[in-house]
């Protein structure tokens, strides 16, 4: 059910997100920055198709997509890969694939707070949002 993730929802607490970063293979100085930023995420749903936009003052990005299909994505760390999200057990999963690699985000709406944890090679990065 996409309906409890819908809305604009903003950062309210992140935990290992630069290690998350690293990860990735951002480099050490945007990774601090990228840190630090709060940003703010809209989900909308137009019929079958939903999107995402995520704001900063860093860099603004916007992926739309149906549910289960694979779509080209640039991240905001300029990666080109291949995104899926699907729902599952009502969970918001977004998998990226990239040269081999590759990183899920997974949401879940708990307490009426969005929780997303980001995990790649072993390493998770749990970022709280708060809707606005």
């Amino acid at each position: 059910m996409l309906e409890p993730f819908l809305g604009t929802w903003t950062l309210e607490s992140s935990e290992n997100f630069e290690a998350y970063l690293a990860q990735l293979g951002v480099p050490a100085a945007f990774r601090h920055l990228a840190a630090l930023e709060k940003p703010r995420i809209t989900i909308k749903a137009q019929g079958e198709r939903v999107s995402i936009r995520t704001e900063s003052s860093l860099k603004t990005t916007e992926i739309s997509f149906r549910l289960g299909e694979v779509f080209d994505e640039t991240t905001a760390d300029n990666r080109k890969v291949k995104s899926t999200v699907t729902l599952d057990g009502g969970s918001l999963v977004h998998v990226q694939k990239w040269h081999g690699k590759e990183t899920t985000i997974k949401r879940q709406i708990v307490n009426g707070k969005m929780v997303a944890k980001h995990a790649m090679n072993n390493v998770v990065s749990t970022r709280v949002y708060t809707k606005a």
